[in-house]
Parts: structure tokens; C-alpha cells; sequence
């Protein structure tokens, strides 16, 4: 089986129900940055060495990923979306659950510590650039609204997760200089 068709040879490539589409469009460039998100976090499965509660979860969000993916390169809700409110409830209860361990901020970090947190903070990033692509697609076209609040929720997660992995890994959060209390408990 070859896995080269050769119809984006010009610059566009087919989304869900066939239509042809450029593959710089808001849409495309959207499912690709949450695949470029997918991919990462695949990296950090692979070099986590601890946690394996949280590689669990890891892999969970690999699949809604997909799903969220699969449902931006879907033009309309006639075709049936895949991801759904169950999915961002599920990762708001994670978050709670891995906040639950390290002290409470009170002002902003700086990303880093732990290689496995650092690329935490790096996936955080990558889930904010998908969410505002997604944003910029539902300023145009249809969307499920349920990608973007998944999003939105995943770089809060990505956060807490780096959190919890400095703490189990005894490494403090290093606080960023010019602060002043920003978060009141």
C-alpha cells in the first residue's frame, strides 16, 4: 500500500465529506497544530520514567486528541462530531487531582525544572497556539464548540501536570522575578 496520493501536490488536501480545501486554511492549519500537539505529547509518554498515573492519562488525551482533530477536519455537525463535554470534565478532574499535591501558587512560575515538566510547559504552549487557531476557525467556519473548551482546559492541565511532576521529583518552582501576588486563594 502506498501511503502518497499525490492530490496535494497543489496546495490542497480533502477534509471529511470530500471537499478540497488549501492546506493553509484556518481549518487545516488548526487539525495540523493539534496533531503537532498529539505528536509532542507522544515524546513525553515516551521519556517519562515515573508517573505512571499521569502516562494514563497521557495516552487518554492522546485519543481525545484525535478525536478533536478528526472533528476540526469535519466541515459541519451534520457528519456527527466525536468529542463531547465528558471528555473536558474528565481533564478538569485530573487537573483538581494533580493540584491537590503541590503548595498553592500565589504568583507567576517560570517554566522548567524537571526535563518531563519543562516539556509539560512546552505542550502547554502547543495546546494555546491550537486553541487560538481553532478560535480563528470558528470566527469563519462551523466548529464543535466542545474542541475548543477541551483546549482550553488541556493548557490548564499541561500546567498542573508540570506542577505535580516538579513536586514528585522534589524540585521547587522557580518564581518569576518581577511578581506581585497574582493568584488569591
Amino acid at each position: 500500500m502506498k501511503i502518497y496520493t499525490k492530490t496535494g501536490d497543489k496546495g490542497q488536501t480533502s477534509i471529511i465529506g470530500g471537499e478540497k480545501v488549501m492546506k493553509c486554511s484556518d481549518r487545516v492549519v488548526a487539525y495540523g497544530t493539534i496533531d503537532e500537539l498529539n505528536s509532542y505529547v507522544g515524546v513525553i509518554i515516551s521519556q517519562m520514567k515515573s508517573s505512571p498515573d499521569m502516562k494514563k492519562d497521557l495516552v487518554e488525551i492522546q485519543q481525545i486528541l484525535f478525536d478533536c482533530g478528526t472533528d476540526m477536519a469535519t466541515p459541519n455537525s451534520s457528519k456527527g462530531y466525536r468529542t463531547d463535554a465528558a471528555s473536558t470534565t474528565w481533564l478538569e478532574e485530573c487537573v483538581d487531582k494533580y493540584l491537590a499535591s503541590p503548595p498553592l501558587l500565589k504568583e507567576f512560575i517560570l517554566p522548567g525544572g524537571d526535563p518531563i515538566a519543562a516539556q509539560l510547559h512546552m505542550a502547554r504552549t502547543i495546546a494555546r497556539r491550537a486553541e487560538r487557531l481553532v478560535v480563528a476557525t470558528a470566527m469563519e467556519e462551523e466548529i464543535n464548540e466542545e474542541v475548543l473548551k477541551f483546549l482550553n482546559r488541556l493548557s490548564d492541565y499541561f500546567f498542573a501536570a508540570a506542577r505535580l511532576i516538579n513536586f514528585r521529583e522534589g524540585r521547587s518552582d522557580v518564581s518569576y522575578r518581577r511578581n506581585s501576588q497574582v493568584f488569591y486563594n
